[in-house]
């Protein structure tokens, strides 16, 4: 039997981390269209997955294959919706079986019983391994120009479904915002920044980085890039996208935005910090100032296109600079090991 290198965990076990050299090739039943690994971001869950705190392995095994940023190269596709050698990225998270009312319309990313799969997180194989397989509507098919960049695509997919949601909102009355505040500067808030640039707002970005990378990033946007707090800051935002999970930049925000005003929280806090704080006065304005707050998290078929085409349409060169780091498959343990200095960390498969 052929086989492949893959990227597996053992879920719930700490530093289980490894690189596997006979993992099995993937099933047909994972997928009709087998696809050619290029390379697979690493962030955030993939850390915690690592660190035994959450994880699923697929019904019946111990591993979990990691990977859940992907870029593949078509080899096959005999359902005709994509060709060989096309750029194809594999969304993230399946319905539930069920399945709920939200599942059952395509808005997996609204499941309301949380049954639903994730490649790389929860029961179903990552797609950090040489050769993995997609169905055709789980399949987003890439502009080649995105060939040494489309791993962004599913961090991208979060902000677009964020967007979509907030101007959903906005759009309960006359709306025409001017201005917007993203706070944090890693790959979802400068994602963030990107996608409200795009719809030609004025864009202000906080972050406490004042060396590195970000700044510069930011102002290559046309942004306005700031260092401190939220309440130091000189504006009221008609938009606030708020990607620390920072429990004072989240609360901090809430009280910012303007009137009318949308935050959508993107990021998520870790818990356990209590934090003395006047909630009667944030409700009261957010009431007068008919103001909403809402979470955002994953993202459904509609947002991984809505994101495929920002990317595209995005300066290539400063998409390519959120990359700090590319690192070789046989050398997967740097890839994993945080520097404190980096945006985003990719796994090349392709070297």
């Amino acid at each position: 039997m052929r086989t492949v290198r893959a990227v597996t965990v053992t879920p719930g076990v700490p530093d289980s981390l490894r690189l596997t050299d006979d993992w099995p090739e993937p099933a047909a039943e994972e997928g009709a269209i087998l696809v050619e690994a290029l390379a697979v971001g690493v962030c955030g869950t993939d850390q915690e997955i690592i660190e035994g705190h959450y994880g699923e392995a697929p019904p019946g095994q111990q591993q979990l294959v990691l990977g859940h940023e992907s870029l593949g190269r078509v080899l096959e596709d005999p359902s005709g919706t994509l060709r060989p050698g096309d750029l194809v990225a594999g969304v993230v998270r399946h319905p539930d079986p069920v399945p709920c009312p939200n599942c059952a319309v395509d808005e997996w990313d609204m499941c309301r019983n949380g049954q639903y799969t994730e490649h790389g997180i929860k029961g179903l194989p990552g797609f950090a391994r040489d050769r993995w397989r997609v169905q055709p509507k789980f399949a987003v098919g890439l502009d080649p120009v995105l060939a040494p960049v489309g791993m962004l695509l599913e961090p991208a997919s979060v902000v677009a479904k964020a967007w979509d949601h907030i101007e959903r909102i906005g759009n309960r009355a006359e709306w025409k915002p001017q201005t917007a505040l993203v706070t944090g500067a890693g790959p979802i808030g400068l994602l963030a920044a990107l996608l409200a640039t795009q719809r030609e707002l004025s864009v202000h970005v906080l972050d406490r980085a004042t060396t590195g990378p970000k700044p510069d990033l930011v102002r290559a946007l046309g942004a306005t890039y700031h260092t401190g707090t939220v309440d130091e800051l000189d504006l009221d935002p008609d938009v606030v996208v708020e990607c620390t999970g920072a429990p004072v930049v989240v609360l901090d925000a809430m009280c910012k935005v303007g009137p009318a005003g949308i935050v959508c929280l993107t990021g998520v806090s870790s818990g356990g910090r209590t934090i003395d704080f006047d909630a009667g006065a944030l409700n009261r304005a957010l009431v007068l100032e008919n103001n909403v707050v809402f979470g955002s998290v994953n993202a459904n078929r509609r947002h991984w296109n809505q994101a495929a085409d920002a990317l595209a349409r995005a300066d290539q060169s400063w998409l390519n600079s959120l990359i700090t780091r590319r690192v070789p498959v046989r050398e997967y343990a740097q890839a994993y090991t945080p520097t404190g200095e980096d945006i985003k960390v990719v796994l090349d498969f392709a070297a």
